[in-house]
């Protein structure tokens, strides 16, 4: 706990295996539970996940990126956080930083934090791709100017969010794909979410779990769709269903057997 709020990390998996157990070590005791998401892996996540004693929900289909994250979140919530820190199992970002981050949220300071791989010029030092590189600068840049914000990078995957602003978010209307991310800072953008960046270092290696050209250009095109949809919504000239915050969806637990049964369980214990 950090000021006496509940912190829980979710672990959006799939294929994470070889690198779970080297982000679980360095999850700081400040985190009261760990939950990770499987995404239909074929390796033996699921495995390692439970012999390091993780709470654990496997999708009984593949949902994607954005659809993994609705779980995470929806879990979460239901498990009580009051701050809940996103974090790949890739081993990509520092586990460490998850008090810094989780901190500025369980203290007020900010509604969302992100550990930004930019913030101090470390991505490329720490193995990005240049091409990924000069996307994220351009897409980043290009986003700022429409959305009349100032951050140092909207792509990052290590993030901490309150749990009300998780449920203030139409989450299930986003994308089940990799602009997930996008969209839900771009929500938090509209609803005037305070947001705060920590830097964060990053690795590229093989077992890193990394998009390719391709994908990243279809997350490019997502990125820019969701920018100008945003602005639309703020200037009236639109309502997209992602930014249309009234009578919003819950996010929704798919209900695994695995899942049924803890829930059961603690059902039973109250």
């Amino acid at each position: 706990m950090i000021n006496n709020k509940r912190i829980v990390a979710v672990l959006p998996a799939y294929n994470a295996a070889k690198t779970l157990e080297a982000t679980v070590n360095e999850i700081p005791e400040i985190v009261d539970e760990i939950i990770l998401v499987d995404d239909l892996s074929t390796d033996q996540t699921v495995a390692v996940a439970h012999r390091l004693g993780l709470k654990v929900m496997a999708h009984d289909r593949n949902r994607g990126y954005g659809g993994n994250q609705k779980t995470c979140y929806a879990y979460a919530l239901a498990e009580g956080a009051d701050v809940v820190v996103m974090i790949h199992p890739d081993y990509q970002y520092s586990p460490l930083m998850v008090t810094a981050l989780a901190s500025m949220v369980a203290y007020g300071v900010y509604d969302v934090a992100l550990g930004s791989r930019l913030l101090v010029g470390g991505a490329l030092r720490g193995g990005m791709p240049l091409y990924k590189y000069a996307f994220n600068r351009m897409l980043t840049t290009f986003q700022n100017l429409l959305l009349g914000a100032h951050l140092s990078e909207y792509h990052t995957g290590f993030r901490a969010f309150s749990s009300d602003v998780l449920r203030a978010l139409p989450l299930e209307r986003n994308s089940d794909d990799f602009v997930f991310d996008n969209q839900v800072l771009a929500q938090c953008l509209m609803l005037k979410a305070r947001i705060g960046e920590v830097s964060c270092p990053t690795r590229y290696f093989p077992e890193a779990s990394s998009i390719n050209f391709k994908r990243s250009s279809i997350y490019g095109i997502g990125v820019l769709r969701t920018t100008l949809q945003c602005v639309a919504a703020r200037l009236g000239l639109a309502k997209p269903a992602i930014f249309d915050f009234a009578g919003m969806p819950g996010l929704k637990v798919p209900q695994s057997p695995s899942t049924s049964a803890i829930f059961e369980a603690r059902n039973a214990q109250k």
